[in-house]
């Protein structure tokens, strides 16, 4: 396959203090914090509630079609599930925030099946299920759907092994889609069946999903232009 191009910055944000996030969306009802310099994300509502207790934290800006995403990522407590959405936006051209869609709290259903578009990637999955802990990988879903598109293994060890922040890039050009962690790659993907999961995404949102009663910091985030070589 050709290599990516990486090109300007078009969003940049070190995601360390309250300022840095005053205009970022929250669904759900995450804490949002920075007591490390970083921006910590963890759920302010009980974890027995199930999906009630989980959250998204959308940047506000709209982004183009193809980007290199890169951020660091740490986890601070387990379980849980940390997920990046991209190129979400409301079905039939509708803005993702355009309030003629249905509500969204954080409940995982009214994403993946509801009525929004959008790609996402969990890459530190640490769920209560035990066949899901004893071999963790990093999935790509496409929505709406629930299409589970890609998979590969995930290199973040538990908590109890974590000295410091994992880099991540996630990478969207034309219709392929790439995620790595630490400059290993993970998965590498086209999409190139329309018949199955629709038309490749365009321009939309990026968002931060966690799953409680996950704690992990965020920092570093920049967003820059790709094209193909």
């Amino acid at each position: 396959m050709s290599d990516f191009v990486i090109g300007d910055i078009i969003y940049q944000n070190p995601l360390a203090s309250p300022e840095d996030v005053v205009d970022w969306i929250r669904e759900g009802s995450p804490v949002v914090s920075f007591p490390m310099g970083a921006m910590r994300l963890e759920n302010g509502l009980d974890p027995e509630l199930g999906q009630a207790a989980n959250y998204l934290f959308w940047c506000p800006q709209q982004l183009p079609a193809d980007l290199a995403i890169d951020w660091d990522f740490r986890p601070i407590r387990e379980p849980g599930l940390a997920m990046m959405w991209f190129c979400a936006n409301g079905q039939g051209g509708t803005d993702l925030f355009d309030p003629s869609l249905a509500p969204r709290d954080g409940n995982y259903r009214q994403y993946h099946s509801g009525d929004i578009n959008g790609y996402h990637a969990s890459y530190f999955r640490r769920k209560n299920v035990q066949h899901e802990r004893t071999f963790h990988t990093c999935n790509l879903r496409k929505s709406c759907g629930f299409h589970l598109v890609a998979q590969g293994g995930d290199p973040i060890p538990s908590v109890i092994d974590v000295l410091d922040s994992y880099h991540l890039q996630l990478i969207k050009c034309s219709n392929r889609i790439r995620l790595s962690i630490n400059g290993l790659t993970i998965f590498d993907w086209l999409d190139d069946d329309p018949a199955t999961t629709g038309p490749v995404h365009g321009a939309g949102y990026l968002g931060l999903r966690q799953m409680a009663p996950l704690i992990a910091d965020y920092s570093n985030l920049t967003i820059r232009s790709v094209t193909l070589a």
